[in-house]
């Protein structure tokens, strides 16, 4: 399996994709990346066109094990974040 993009790759291909310079498509990534921890964390979505969905969904109070001792006991209700893959990247990967 191949390494995941980081940053500073994913800003390079960013910046040749429009045509721009680094600190241009550095400055739109960041951006993309604070209105969606914003808008998720405030409870709302975000759809990324062909890429998918990112929301935030809570989860109830429940009673959960520790593995190690096999105790049981109640974990609080808590948020986690999702994302929902869209039809047009899963056909993608599966060609």
């Amino acid at each position: 399996m191949a390494k995941p993009m980081t940053k500073t790759q994913l800003v390079a291909a960013l910046a040749e994709e429009m045509g721009g310079d680094k600190k241009s498509a550095g400055a739109a990534l960041e951006a993309v990346c604070n209105l969606i921890t914003k808008e998720v964390s405030g409870g709302g979505a975000v759809t990324l066109p062909g890429v998918g969905k990112i929301y935030c969904r809570e989860r109830p109070e429940r009673m959960v094990r520790n593995p190690a001792t096999g105790e049981q006991f109640k974990k609080d209700a808590d948020k986690v974040v999702k994302m929902t893959i869209a039809k047009a990247l899963k056909d993608s990967v599966n060609g």
